[in-house]
């Protein structure tokens, strides 16, 4: 489990590309690393992957097809900045919301609206994932934990604060660029439960 706030932007070292399965080297901090073990879970881009190795400051996870086809990791490259964040402690404190570290699809960003006052994010969504996705609702966006802002038919507004440009790579997101998105499992759960509910209804 994780909680969508994400720790630091970590370097992409290499991609070692087979078919079917990628594995990272990411470059990590060693306060990121301290008591970090192979099997471990990391999120990255809030893709929940497991460690397979730790190599002086080098954490290594492998990506198979599945996560390749659902999420942006297929689309990294050496140099990228990755979101990164640890996997959730008992007794942690919880400043997001709770993430699995699954990523339900990718979402493409259409609009960036940039000034002095304010840095905005508009996200076209897949339609069958926009029932999941309401204003002022929790939204997981490249395993950063946000508040939806306005919502239309496919898309939603994200309105970014300058500590979460700083700490994450959603500052470097351009029109056209794929994010993760993770939907908040409790009004998953409530939406196809009413679901069901009503069709059993009729």
């Amino acid at each position: 489990m994780f909680t969508g706030i994400v720790q630091a932007t970590c370097e992409v070292v290499t991609i070692d590309k087979k078919p079917g399965l990628h594995t990272l080297e990411v470059s990590m901090t060693p306060e990121l690393i301290e008591g970090l073990t192979t099997g471990a879970s990391v999120a990255h881009n809030g893709v929940c992957l497991t460690v397979t190795r730790i190599s002086d400051l080098r954490v290594f996870c492998n990506v198979m097809e599945e996560t390749l086809h659902v999420t942006n990791l297929a689309y990294l490259q050496s140099g990228d900045a990755i979101n990164i964040e640890r996997s959730l402690c008992f007794g942690s404190e919880i400043g997001g919301h709770i993430l699995s570290g699954h990523v339900h699809t990718q979402a493409k960003v259409i609009h960036v609206n940039v000034n002095d006052e304010h840095y905005n994010l508009q996200i076209q969504v897949p339609k069958q994932w926009m029932k999941y996705i309401f204003y002022k609702g929790f939204i997981g966006v490249n395993g950063c934990s946000l508040t939806v802002g306005a919502v239309t038919e496919d898309t939603f507004m994200l309105h970014l604060i300058p500590e979460t440009l700083k700490l994450t790579n959603l500052g470097l997101l351009r029109v056209g660029d794929a994010v993760n998105l993770e939907i908040d499992s409790q009004t998953q759960v409530i939406v196809d439960t009413v679901e069901r509910y009503l069709s059993a209804k009729q």
